[in-house]
């Protein structure tokens, strides 16, 4: 796709490569880090976000928290800035693809698939959950599967972020997986993952989602006002166990479902471990069943309220991939009004109360005893779901029968019919009693503890003064120490709740107190290569700084001589190293000696750094004096120091024997001696008429060849 981000430099750091997803709050691009020399995926946040100066705040501060979160199943976030408009998070690239692929290409999953697949990402939100840390926005979107098998859970702390900076009462997430909770305006925590993590774990085993609609509100409502039928009417043969598994993590009643995820990844593997291989390995119909649509909420109900205002209130971020709105992560108003349903029978719609019955509480994994079910508080499927199994239509039947067994053994009329005075002065008791309780929850609920405060602005304050302005607004806090590469040590970080919240008085406030940035020591690079040393630094989360080059004599070229810092000091993550790394022995020009004194030219070596070693022959040559360099290996180029440079010595010019040419021809003569190597002078007397040799010097003996014999000719 065409991008205008695509091929830019990000804070001069981030080469964008190529778009890799638009949602509904944020692009998600390859970009390579240009300093460490990894891919990473860079997520850009739309600019509505972008331009938000306190949700940038709030993003800073949920990307600390999700960097320190370091588990194998979580998506690591590596960065987070600002550049110009631009504001972006950046993540370990993970090359493969999600859960929503999967469910696209296979549709609904084998039990034994989908139990291997969720396993991983409730064993990543555990670990989210044990360090305080709350998703929002569980979806197969946001599941990753890499090409080599990992599993990952992403997008941690940003719908977090968004949340926090928006108004009271926004509703952030993915309306498919939302829980009730969240609809309808109330604080999330871990068990509002957990209840995503339900539905999508009935999506996988039946290939579609429990509630959907015509527009998100529909969904929504739903959530709040339906029960999640059992995935096994979708999939006949599903093992009891998974559909409880099921319903327990969807229960509209956060307190009946599992507290995290650590509780749940339990039972999970309670379960993968005491199913049957026929169980685990049941084939879901080929052809989904569809059920019907479950009513959608009125247009306009009685008194203008209801979901009908609460549709107009939407304020909806549409995906402009073309991804249905259910599947994306969106930004809502309040849903806080109370939410009605169509009546069944046609008539008004009926507001359905937080306290109508439910079912009961999930129990062990093992087969339940019926009788504990009793029949009672069990919501069931609604009336517009297909059939019910065997299963489903025995209990229902035993549930009746046990019915009509206590109303049988129910006397119709009192033998005792009681005194009128005594149930009136009863009456009387239980309103004053109602009336004392009704007044001491209006006081607890008004003014009192459970009364409603607004948690003040701790940031960058000492801890005294912190506790006071929370001890002044009612509040009780608590400490822990953290990490802070902002803050100064001893001073709060931030408060979790956040400044700004509301929230009952009794509820507990934490405090974050900085210890200042956390601190890592520095390989130790000396003796690697300068590959090897920058592989290590990726490893240790450094930064790669200046690179010098300098000779040295005893590392090879490209060998790490130094860092800076030195190995051992304790650094942040990202700090810059410099490393000065070897260009091998200096190389040493070869000077010229030939011609030179034997002992003058190996003094003219050793001082330039070189070994001169001299052949044992010395060698005869006419034109170099004897003692003097006649030859030299090499003659010239470059040596590293201590090269060897050899050195041949001339033995001066060859004696050769002079023949007698006295009463020869002077021309004989003067050919002869030539050959022999000699120079030949020819001194004529009186003109040399007679061309005869008359007299010569030297000989008879011997002479060093090239040297003059000079003849005389008469």
């Amino acid at each position: 796709m065409s991008d205008a981000l695509v091929g830019n430099l990000v804070d001069n750091r981030y080469q964008v490569r190529s778009r890799l997803a638009r949602g509904g709050m944020s692009t998600v691009y390859l970009a390579t880090d240009q300093r460490l020399e990894r891919d990473v995926a860079l997520k850009v946040l739309h600019p509505h976000l972008a331009d938000d100066p306190q949700f940038l705040d709030r993003l800073g501060r949920e990307a600390k928290a999700a960097a320190r979160l370091s588990h194998p199943h979580v998506v690591g976030v590596l960065d987070q800035g600002e550049d110009g408009r631009l504001a972006y998070l950046v993540m370990e690239f993970i090359k493969g693809h999600t859960l929503r692929d999967v469910l696209n290409d296979k549709g609904a999953l084998s039990p034994r698939l989908a139990l291997a697949l969720i396993d991983p990402v409730v064993e990543g939100l555990g670990a989210a959950h044990a360090a305080g840390m709350i998703h929002r926005d569980i979806k197969p979107e946001n599941v990753l599967i890499a090409d080599d098998g990992r599993i990952k859970l992403g997008d941690f702390g940003l719908a977090r972020a968004i949340s926090t900076s928006t108004s009271t009462g926004a509703l952030i997430g993915t309306v498919a997986y939302i829980s009730p909770e969240l609809v309808l305006g109330k604080q999330a925590d871990a068990r509002s993952d957990i209840y995503s993590v339900g539905i999508m774990l009935y999506e996988m085993v039946t290939g579609r989602q429990p509630f959907e609609g015509d527009v998100p509100i529909q969904v929504a409502y739903q959530h709040v006002n339906s029960t999640v039928a059992a995935p096994s009417l979708e999939v006949p043969g599903l093992a009891e166990e998974i559909d409880e598994l099921v319903q327990w993590c969807t229960d509209r009643d956060p307190d009946k479902r599992p507290v995290d995820g650590s509780a749940l990844l339990s039972e999970l593997r309670h379960i993968r471990t005491n199913l049957s291989d026929a169980e685990l390995d049941l084939q879901p119909p080929a052809a989904r069943s569809t059920l019907p649509a479950v009513a959608a909420p009125p247009t306009r109900p009685p008194g203008g309220t209801g979901p009908a205002s609460d549709a107009q209130a939407t304020a909806h971020v549409l995906p402009p991939t073309g991804m249905p709105t259910e599947l994306q992560t969106e930004v809502y108003g309040s849903l806080a009004r109370p939410t009605e349903m169509i009546s069944r029978t046609g008539g008004n719609p009926t507001t359905v109360m937080s306290g109508a019955p439910r079912r009961p509480a999930y129990g062990p994994l093992s087969t339940p005893d019926e009788a504990a079910y009793d029949g009672a508080g069990y919501d069931g499927p609604a009336e517009s779901a297909v059939a019910p199994s065997k299963r489903a239509q025995r209990r229902l039947d035993r549930d009746e029968e046990k019915a009509r067994q206590r109303a049988a053994a129910t006397p119709t009329r009192t033998l005792h019919e009681g005194n009128p005075r005594r149930r009136g002065l009863l009456w009387i008791v239980l309103l004053v009693v109602a009336a004392l309780l009704a007044a001491v929850a209006g006081w607890f609920f008004g003014m009192g503890p459970g009364s409603p405060g607004t948690i003040p602005p701790v940031a960058n304050k000492t801890v005294a003064e912190a506790q006071d302005l929370l001890r002044t607004a009612g509040f009780q806090s608590t400490v822990k120490d953290v990490f802070d590469d902002d803050v100064s040590p001893g001073l709060v970080v931030g408060s979790e709740p956040t400044a700004g919240e509301v929230i009952r008085k009794f509820q507990p406030v934490s405090l974050a107190v900085s210890k200042g940035p956390e601190l890592f020591p520095l390989p130790e690079l000396a003796g690697k290569s300068l590959g090897e040393a920058k592989t290590t630094l990726n490893g240790a989360q450094m930064a790669l700084g200046p690179i010098t080059e300098t000779f040295d004599e005893k590392a090879p070229a490209g060998t790490v001589l130094a860092q800076a810092p030195r190995s051992g000091n304790p650094v942040r993550h990202g700090t810059p190293v410099g490393l000065t790394v070897s260009k091998g022995p200096q190389p040493i020009p070869v000077p010229d000696v030939r011609g030179q004194a034997q002992d003058t030219a190996v003094k003219a070596l050793e001082d330039a750094g070189l070994k001169a070693v001299v052949a044992p022959e010395a060698v005869n040559d006419r034109n170099v004096p004897e003692g003097a360099v006649l030859a030299q290996d090499p003659a010239s180029g470059n040596l590293t120091k201590g090269g060897t440079v050899t050195l041949t010595i001339s033995k001066g010019p060859k004696l050769v024997e002079v023949p007698s040419f006295i009463g020869k021809q002077a021309s004989e003569a003067q050919e002869a001696l030539e050959k022999l190597g000699f120079k030949v002078q020819v001194d004529n007397i009186l003109g040399g008429f007679f061309g005869t040799v008359r007299d010569q010097n030297p000989v008879d003996t011997k002479a060093p060849e090239g040297s003059t014999v000079t003849l005389t000719v008469v």
